[in-house]
């Protein structure tokens, strides 16, 4: 069993105030989860369908909560995926849920996954993932989950291709028989049976080391999917110069269109009614293109429609190249800025994760880890090891044996108007074979053991306000190496569990912080369709050898991973020097990004609120100079 902590020490923090528009709209004891977005007249409506999800009526029963001293599974959540790297990352995340071994474990499967047409030993994600025209290829060896029709309301999908003549790759047209955004051409595709009764289990003999046949993220989905979980955008082209997905008003008039939304709805409520103790959503949005539009209506449709539920969206940017492109370069900036302020509105909390230097207009060389050798330039490898870091972070809400819920993970971090979260992670996380917790962590003295993964060329936190740090795949007992009755080589010596090792370790090094801790045994599982990027300096189980070995990159089968969600002075940096960026524009030479269907003074709005964003998380102390400073430059 995992085991938690949490400790304080100090008083919080106060961060300056949002404007009334973005408050939140009630003050607990670390601040609420519950914001008032950036609506745009857009009210409340009960439920058409008047299931019981929502306004249509009482919510489904849940389960009687447990008597205390009482053990509680991890409740559902419903994920959504918007944008082709939102896609490479899930793809990555649930071959890492099919990679989990059998038997107990310290997660629940049950939180992301459903049980496909009530089979337990079937499981599917609760997903749905909303792709561009000619962005899905073949779904896999297993394609999409057999299930009865009568499990559910709607026409049967199917998303297969014979392969083409000449053995080239096959594309999915991505149409579902009856949908509304079908194109009206048939599928010439084989039957459902045919492509399910293959074996879901991904054969190691693809192409996952160089990544080099990896043009699509359904190329390496290991799992299957229900047939409800893809829905095709078809107004606009993954592929090609015209009909592209670029600017934030595009996607957020793609969702006010009445027969996109109703879909989106009809889809939710599928899964939600399933759910025995919805938890919330996990919102997996491309925040650099049209789909920060797109995930700004989305989470605002979900804090309508679902109140009371935890939505935790976290924005996505793959590794940018062909920065010299004046106008892709604007449109990636402004997307990013308001993707930031409307999503963190409608959020309960919201985490940008990239493995770019930075976000801003200045580019800056991206993260490098020291055991792995990742090709930055393919989203297979980039967003490879953003899911191991996704699935290590959330895991406070997905253990069998905890009480914790998103919720509560979003009001640890969120109060005082911080809606905004930072990740960190250390892939792998460097334990030597055979040494101990207190030894790896004694070395970093001085440098964090983790790389900031939310695109700021600040790596040292100055204060953090409040974190949530989780370590998994090490032993959770026998971490001292010193004799009995022998002086401790560290204070860290003095501690026999991993716990009270890393809570002793954080307080020396965010003194005042409000901190809580996870460790599981489980570790992050490493195998294909997952890269085989590793340093051959590494154990089949990620540890770090002394010396070189026999062992290869491709024996690593999984890996220790470290990550800590903050509420942190690194985002002050980030926030601000995305809104000095933004303030070097002259905006009236881009009418093209305005004319998508942003007005300017709703923009203007946007940027001030980002910048009072940025000062919730002021200190006065190292800040990313003072704001009179900045201005002057």
């Amino acid at each position: 069993m995992a085991s938690a902590r949490a400790s304080a020490h100090g008083g919080r923090q106060g961060g300056a105030a949002l404007p009334e528009r973005l408050q939140p709209a009630a003050a607990g004891a670390l601040g609420g989860a519950a914001v008032a977005p950036l609506n745009k007249g857009r009210s409340r409506s009960r439920c058409r369908c008047r299931c019981r999800c929502r306004g249509g009526g009482p919510r489904r029963d849940a389960p009687p909560l447990p008597q205390p001293g009482e053990a509680m599974a991890a409740g559902e959540a419903v994920t959504l995926q918007l944008g082709p790297y939102a896609g490479c990352v899930g793809s990555h995340w649930w071959g890492l849920q099919a990679a989990a071994p059998p038997g107990p474990a310290e997660l629940g499967g049950g939180t992301l996954l459903r049980a496909a047409g009530g089979r337990e030993e079937s499981r599917t994600p609760r997903l749905i993932a909303l792709e561009l025209k000619g962005g899905v290829g073949l779904l896999g060896r297993g394609a999409v989950c057999p299930e009865a029709p009568a499990a559910w309301r709607g026409d049967v999908a199917s998303y297969v291709e014979q392969p083409p003549a000449g053995g080239a790759s096959p594309r999915d047209r991505g149409q579902r028989m009856g949908d509304a955004s079908s194109d009206g051409k048939s599928s010439s595709g084989t039957s459902l049976q045919d492509a399910t009764s293959a074996s879901a289990q991904l054969d190691v003999s693809w192409d996952v080391c160089s990544g080099s046949s990896m043009q699509v993220w359904s190329d390496y989905l290991s799992v299957q999917l229900h047939p409800r979980s893809i829905y095709i955008i078809q107004q606009y082209n993954h592929n090609g110069e015209s009909g592209r997905l670029e600017a934030f008003g595009q996607g957020e008039r793609l969702l006010q269109e009445h027969g996109c939304v109703e879909e989106l709805e009809d889809r939710l409520h599928f899964y939600v009614e399933e759910c025995d103790y919805l938890q919330g959503f996990q919102v997996l949005c491309d925040l650099h293109s049209g789909f920060s539009g797109v995930g700004s209506k989305v989470t605002e449709l979900l804090y309508d429609e679902y109140s009371g539920k935890g939505i935790l969206t976290w924005g996505l940017t793959p590794v940018m190249h062909n920065m010299g492109d004046s106008q892709k370069n604007f449109y990636r900036l402004m997307n990013t800025v308001l993707g930031i302020v409307h999503l963190s509105s409608h959020s309960s909390l919201f985490c940008p994760m990239s493995l770019n230097g930075s976000l801003g207009l200045k580019p800056q060389p991206p993260i490098t880890f020291p055991y792995i050798n990742y090709d930055a330039s393919l989203n297979y490898h980039s967003s490879a090891i953003l899911a191991a870091a996704l699935d290590t972070l959330t895991v406070p809400y997905r253990l069998c044996s905890s009480r914790g819920s998103m919720m509560h993970l979003a009001e640890t971090l969120n109060f005082s108007g911080r809606k905004v979260a930072a990740a960190w992670a250390s892939v792998p996380f460097p334990v030597v074979y055979g040494h101990s917790l207190p030894d790896v962590l004694h070395t970093y003295q001085q440098d964090l053991p983790w790389k900031l993964l939310s695109s700021c060329r600040e790596q040292n936190v100055s204060c953090c306000f409040a974190q949530s740090v989780v370590l998994r795949g090490i032993s959770k007992e026998g971490h001292t190496s010193s004799c009995p009755g022998k002086q401790p080589t560290s204070p860290l010596h003095a501690f026999e569990t991993a716990e009270q090792i890393l809570q002793q370790y954080s307080h020396a090094v965010f003194p005042g912080a409000f901190s809580t801790f996870h460790v599981l045994e489980q570790p992050c599982m490493t195998r294909p369709p997952y890269p085989r990027f590793f340093s051959p300096l590494l154990t089949r189980q990620g540890f770090l050898l002394d010396k070189h070995s026999s062992y290869s990159a491709a024996a690593v089968e999984s890996i220790p991973v470290l990550t800590s969600l903050q509420s942190s002075s690194v985002l002050h940096t980030l926030l601000y020097s995305l809104y000095k960026d933004v303030q070097k524009l002259n905006i009236r030479r881009w009418a093209s990004f305005f004319s998508a269907g942003v007005e300017q003074a709703d923009f203007h709005e946007a940027v001030e609120a980002l910048r009072t964003l940025s000062q919730c998380y002021e200190t006065g102390f190292g800040d990313y100079k003072s704001e009179g400073e900045t201005d002057s430059d």
